[in-house]
């Protein structure tokens, strides 16, 4: 396998975890009523091939689900994120 396919790979792995922490995260501050993770943190940490972990955090913690931008954009992201990854697979193999 190709170094940048397996870079990539391990970045999303990476983004991931850390943006469905963060919705975890957010989720339990929000029931505390204290300190909130900010929505540009966890649109950026989505956007940074972190969509997959993000909108696995929305659904499984059923948090930023109401928000019509999280639930558009969060799988809007992870499409064109496992598009990239489909097109440097055939590319890169």
């Amino acid at each position: 396998m190709h170094p940048i396919l397996i870079g990539l790979l391990a970045v999303t792995a990476i983004m991931s975890i850390v943006s469905f922490y963060l919705m975890y995260h957010d989720k339990e501050c929000a029931k505390k009523g204290q300190w909130r993770v900010p929505e540009k943190t966890l649109f950026l940490t989505a956007a940074l091939f972190g969509a997959l972990g993000g909108t696995a955090g929305m659904l499984i913690f059923r948090h930023k689900t109401k928000h019509w931008y999280f639930a558009l954009f969060f799988p809007l992201m992870l499409v064109i994120q496992v598009g990239i990854i489909i097109f440097a697979f055939n590319k890169l193999g």
